[in-house]
């Protein structure tokens, strides 16, 4: 074995060193909040720690689903229907308000976008109370309507489109145009199918918002059987402080749905973390 052979592999075996380390140092607490909600409470304290429980049972996921003010059911599907209905409503929105900014030709249009990413630049403490008295005057607190439609369009998602957007050949749409296609059968019939890796990228990153937002839903919404799984929770945290083992099953629950959505997904949500580095290109 050369020089160069001897430095490449010991270059390697740091860099897979480095990235078991980070593995483990990621991957650990993942690991323990499993471990915890499998233990039985009495040994949950027990020193020194336990990497593996001597006697895994499965009661306390069974209480999480069987006690009456833990309606664990109810805050899944409600976060199922509130995440979907964003992310259908900002994809759609969001792509059709961007695809306006790149094609079509009105006056101020250029003016407009500049205040539209300025917002981008706004804290979101800063709208919370106007959108809050906003919603409010709607009649629309503890109601679905609270939580979907402020998210249902994206400034940054209206950005990421519309510079993907620009992209797209004009070619195709003057053929198209030519052929007696309106601007709407050219978003969805063309400009659509052309940009699916921008709008995997837009629709990964709004679930997974909406799905993990908890500020929100705990600010307009009072009844319990309408709150989302996060927000659900925070009774477990709350109310069980000191049966560990039983808030950990239920962040085992709550969190199970998004790890399985990034090891489905995980080279979409690369890809989609790169292109929004690019900025659409």
């Amino acid at each position: 074995m050369n020089q160069h052979q001897l430095t490449r592999l010991l270059t390697r075996t740091l860099h897979y060193t480095v990235l078991i380390v980070l593995a483990i140092i990621v991957g650990f607490p993942i690991y323990w909040m499993v471990v915890v909600s499998i233990t039985p409470s009495a040994e949950v304290f027990r020193w020194p720690l336990q990497l593996w429980p001597a006697n895994p049972t499965l009661e306390h996921y069974r209480l999480v689903f069987t006690r009456q003010d833990l309606m664990i059911d109810r805050w899944f599907i409600n976060s199922v229907v509130v995440s979907v209905a964003i992310t259908v409503l900002c994809v759609f929105l969001s792509s059709l308000t961007a695809y306006g900014f790149a094609r079509l030709e009105f006056p101020g249009r250029d003016f407009i976008f500049l205040l539209l990413l300025f917002t981008l630049m706004v804290p979101g403490q800063v709208t919370l109370i106007p959108v809050f008295l906003l919603v409010r005057s709607f009649g629309w607190l503890d109601t679905y309507n609270a939580l979907i439609w402020p998210a249902a369009v994206s400034v940054f998602g209206v950005f990421l489109l519309r510079q993907f957007f620009k992209s797209v050949p004009r070619e195709l749409e003057e053929a198209a145009i030519m052929d007696g296609a309106g601007r709407f059968r050219i978003y969805w019939q063309i400009v659509l199918p052309l940009s699916t890796a921008a709008i995997a990228a837009l629709t990964i990153f709004v679930f997974l918002g909406a799905w993990n937002d908890l500020f929100w839903p705990l600010v307009v919404l009072n009844t319990l059987e309408l709150r989302t799984l996060p927000v659900g929770l925070t009774v477990l945290q709350g109310t069980y402080t000191q049966e560990r083992a039983l808030v950990m099953a239920g962040t085992v629950i709550a969190s199970a749905p998004v790890l399985i959505f990034y090891a489905i997904f995980q080279r979409r949500i690369i890809q989609g973390v790169m292109l929004t580095g690019m900025g659409g290109r």
